[in-house]
């Protein structure tokens, strides 16, 4: 095992504390494992708080700030948050206005979030609760009854906080948040397998010279395994797939918002080629691009591989992918 860590069970702390040095406008607990937005209760906010098991960074620390989340509640690698953990970030955010769960759709986390949803609102709390399942690849995994929520949770991250930033109700934000994920679909591929700190071995088994079409960021099976593929026919494959799921979402003749999201491994000098072919078949569908991302945002530790995100989108949802946002991934406007 090669990893540039100390020692398996410490990883995440580890990590926490690299993350408070780096960037003191957050107040990050490596203890209580909650990262949170300085002067999140300023300005009566709705306060967006979401999380999940760390090895997807940046995915959710790394999107805490203004613009985006006002918390993040980081669970062991690949294992969700616990509710107590998600009530005090919930608690640390509250302004009075209510907060907003953003969970992705895996049985672990939806369990521990509305656990703590009803324990925030014993404490008079409001919550709300959004629930991402973007991807199209498989219905049902080892982690899920329903779709997975991958690559979605950004931009619904980035809409909502955008939503919240500008003073909306707790209704409006979770509605808004509610009709990104609507809007939106995803599919993966794998060109390798992951290593957790806790295994030291590929989390599965894909042989050389092979692939995985439709893996979850867990490692998760897909659709099935082929012989490895050029980026044009990956490209192809992927793409056809979103859109095909895309296809009774209106307005069916509306920009997207396209990010391709490499899984923790793929350089972006690939990322950026693979770019152009997913441009190419959206170009070849007639599916205009108003907005693009390209980089490593829903990772899978040091998988090999990319997913493709699109997000149908209107007026209101440019505006507020457009609006200022700064965080320690993503930021610009400000």
């Amino acid at each position: 095992m090669r990893m540039l860590i100390n020692n398996p069970q410490t990883v995440v702390a580890d990590a926490l504390r690299g993350l408070a040095a780096a960037h003191p406008e957050l107040d990050v607990d490596p203890e209580a494992r909650v990262v949170v937005r300085k002067g999140a209760r300023e300005g009566g906010r709705v306060g967006l708080v979401s999380g999940g098991g760390s090895g997807h960074e940046p995915l959710h620390a790394g999107f805490v700030g203004p613009g985006m989340l006002s918390a993040a509640c980081p669970g062991e690698v690949f294992t969700s948050p616990v509710p107590d953990q998600v009530l005090r970030a919930a608690k640390a955010v509250d302004s009075g206005q209510g907060v907003l769960f953003i969970v992705k759709n895996y049985t672990g986390d939806v369990l521990n979030f509305d656990m703590a949803a009803e324990l925030a609102e014993e404490d008079g709390i409001r919550v709300e609760r959004v629930l991402v399942d973007d991807d199209v690849a498989v219905t049902d995994s080892l982690y899920t009854a329903g779709r997975r929520g991958t690559g979605a949770t950004l931009f619904v991250e980035k809409i909502a906080g955008a939503a919240a930033e500008e003073g909306a109700p707790l209704e409006q934000v979770a509605t808004v948040a509610k009709r990104v994920n609507e809007a939106s679909r995803s599919f993966g591929v794998a060109l390798s397998a992951c290593t957790t700190p806790a295994k030291g071995s590929p989390t599965f088994d894909l042989p050389d010279g092979e692939l995985e079409l439709g893996i979850g960021i867990h490692g998760e099976p897909g659709r099935e395994r082929r012989p490895m593929m050029s980026a044009r026919e990956i490209a192809d494959f992927a793409v056809g797939a979103v859109l095909d799921d895309l296809a009774n979402v209106a307005p069916a003749d509306g920009p997207v918002l396209a990010l391709v999201n490499g899984m923790g491994a793929t350089p972006l000098l690939e990322l950026y080629g693979f770019h152009a072919e997913v441009a190419r078949v959206l170009a070849d569908r007639g599916v205009p691009v108003a907005r693009t991302l390209v980089g490593n945002y829903v990772t899978s530790l040091d998988m090999a591989g990319c997913s493709v995100t699109l997000c149908r989108a209107d007026e209101e949802f440019l505006r507020l992918w457009d609006a200022p946002v700064q965080t320690p991934a993503l930021r610009w406007g400000r």
